[in-house]
């Protein structure tokens, strides 16, 4: 489905359709991503709901503007919120999102608590709290914004992936990796480098002393060797109104991908607990 927020197209993924009897369940993807990678878990959730994965700004098949105000923060708020009046009018969405897609969950969940049922948050932070550290994070994301520029995207994308925290990714097959590295080729430089330097972790105002506002329970969710984000997620836990944060056994980063089984399992757990009671499982 294509949507037109002010003049930019945004692209939203709707698997199995929309039933305005149900309650609906938006994905964010992480950096770099898209909202197919979501297929294969969307496609194993229960039919009580209905579900909707999203191209952030700058990914996907949505639009890749030069004008640097649509990366903001703010905007994509804004954008997930058009989003949900679209598909969701009279109730409010449950959000799920990864990494960066996870931030941008907690961004909008702050802006608009009464639009959020629910929220999953996979590998995601608040932001970063200290202003050095927080100054540090952005310097080495315009670092990686240069590198864009004067490399192919291809050069890129194994760069990203390098890090330690993809490390546990290096367990599948050498032809797993490079389909899941080439289907990121085509990202966009305009879309990496502008949502680089208008939504880095080093940029995004840090939301910590807010999570209290929403009012839903929330799950958090890491892996047990992604020592940092499981570090972080089990800190902030304790700043929401009511959260359990969930360590996923033998995965890195992406839980999701890594460990498909143990994700949906937790998921399904979840949505299972916001059906009304007659029709719980």
């Amino acid at each position: 489905m294509e949507l037109f927020y002010k003049d930019i197209k945004i692209n939203l993924e709707i698997p199995k359709g929309i039933d305005a009897a149900k309650e609906t369940m938006l994905f964010l993807h992480g950096f770099t991503g898209s909202a197919e990678e979501w297929f294969p878990i969307i496609e194993q959730l229960p039919d009580e709901f209905n579900y909707a994965a999203l191209d952030l700004i700058g990914h996907g098949k949505s639009d890749k503007p030069v004008n640097p105000d649509y990366y903001t923060s703010d905007s994509i708020v804004e954008q997930i919120k058009f989003v949900k009046d679209k598909i969701s009018p009279a109730n409010p969405l449950i959000l799920i999102g990864y990494s960066m897609g996870g931030r941008a969950a907690i961004s909008f969940a702050v802006a608009y608590p009464k639009d959020v049922k629910g929220l999953v948050l996979e590998s995601a932070s608040a932001g970063i709290k200290n202003d050095t550290e927080r100054k540090k994070r952005y310097e080495d994301d315009i670092k990686l914004v240069q590198f864009i520029h004067d490399h192919t995207m291809e050069e890129f994308i194994e760069l990203w992936y390098d890090q330690e925290m993809f490390n546990t990714q290096r367990r599948f097959s050498n032809d797993k990796i490079k389909k899941l590295h080439k289907k990121k080729y085509d990202n966009s430089k305009i879309g990496m480098t502008n949502i680089l330097k208008g939504f880095s972790t080093g940029i995004m105002p840090p939301l910590h002393d807010k999570l209290k506002s929403i009012p839903v329970k929330a799950v958090l969710i890491s892996g047990e060797l992604d020592s940092k984000y499981t570090f972080i997620n089990s800190k902030i836990v304790r700043g929401f109104h009511k959260a359990k944060h969930k360590v996923v056994k033998n995965s890195g980063h992406n839980t999701h991908l890594e460990e498909p089984k143990r994700f949906i399992e937790i998921i399904t757990n979840y949505l299972n607990q916001l059906l009304p009671a007659q029709v719980q499982k």
